[in-house]
């Protein structure tokens, strides 16, 4: 069966978006939108898998949303909407918790990072997480998923599920709807470079919007000066840059300011190499707050001002979730039906 070709994508509403986000995702997204039929959401269920503030989570939520809108993302032509405002998600994430087998969410990486040596007193939520995240792009039958690689694992997961579900209801399927399967097999969506980019401070740990120093990050909506100052301050090493790509063996840091500038520049890394082959980290630093200051200025007071109109984004944020349950809720209550589920 071929499926209509549909990316799904969701930003967690914890804490102020990144360059690291926005490299990653945000600026990506905006090229998709004339290309599928898309749905960006604001995953606010997966974010209290630990614990939020109450304002905090919502005032995050708002965030996010202003900075979907910020990075281009034209709400007429996306569907941008919350996670917790569609019920169809909660219920398809049961029936996943069903179809996934233990031994699959053992696996998962990102439950035994977050969870910690304290495992026995994470939240349940936090280790079902994946059948959530099955359950979003699922329940919307998406084809595609813009990933990065720490995501790659639950995406396969979602895959596993899917094929698992397909195979597992087979008859039920054919009966129902006249066809082979009913879930799609979604596929990552990975280009470009710096899709994964490393903290200022510690070139070996991802720039997270966590971290309890910000220094170690360049938020979306930090001004011109804080963007210069965190830049000037990132550390490197005392070598001079490398004229190929074998020289970044052993520099993280000097690997990671690279990878930002080439994702700034939609440049290739190589080219970029090339051009700095030999400078000193204070020549590069100069070039790369001129272009990252440049390149997200205008992103950045764009979302300062999205922010300041909260019933705006609300008012987003409603109409694209009454958009998502059109498409989502006639395949929950199709998934109903080839479970075996009594209609109501």
């Amino acid at each position: 069966m071929s499926f209509p070709e549909r990316v799904f994508s969701g930003v967690q509403p914890t804490g102020t978006l990144t360059l690291g986000n926005y490299l990653g995702a945000l600026s990506r997204f905006s090229d998709y939108q004339d290309k599928y039929e898309c749905l960006y959401c604001v995953v606010d269920m997966h974010a209290i898998t630990m614990w939020q503030d109450p304002k905090e989570l919502h005032a995050n939520t708002l965030g996010v949303t202003a900075a979907y809108l910020a990075s281009g993302l034209d709400p007429a032509k996306n569907i941008i909407f919350n996670q917790s405002q569609v019920p169809a998600h909660a219920e398809m994430a049961w029936v996943f918790n069903c179809v996934t087998r233990i031994g699959w969410l053992n696996r998962m990486t990102q439950f035994k990072e977050k969870a910690g040596k304290n495992r026995e007193n994470a939240s349940a939520g936090l280790y079902v997480y994946p059948s959530l995240m099955a359950a979003d792009i699922l329940v919307y039958r998406a084809t595609h998923v813009p990933v990065g690689d720490d995501q790659k694992q639950h995406l396969e997961l979602a895959r596993d599920i899917a094929q698992k579900f397909n195979h597992d209801y087979a008859d039920s399927i054919r009966t129902q709807t006249n066809a082979e399967e009913f879930f799609p097999q979604p596929e990552p969506l990975i280009e470009g470079p710096a899709m994964r980019v490393m903290s200022l401070r510690d070139g070996t740990k991802k720039m997270s919007k966590s971290d309890p120093s910000d220094n170690s990050r360049i938020n979306m909506d930090d001004d011109a000066d804080t963007i210069a100052q965190k830049i000037r301050k990132a550390k490197t090493d005392p070598e001079p840059l490398p004229g190929e790509a074998e020289g970044f063996e052993g520099r993280p840091e000097a690997d990671n300011l690279v990878g930002i500038y080439a994702a700034l520049a939609q440049e290739p890394k190589l080219a970029v190499v090339d051009r700095f082959a030999g400078a000193q980290f204070s020549e590069f630093k100069k070039d790369l707050t001129e272009l990252a200051v440049t390149a997200l200025a205008p992103v950045s007071d764009e979302l300062r001002r999205l922010k300041a109109d909260p019933a705006y984004l609300e008012s987003v944020l409603k109409a694209g979730s009454e958009r998502a349950a059109e498409i989502a809720e006639p395949i929950m209550k199709e998934t109903k039906a080839i479970v075996g589920f009594v209609a109501s």
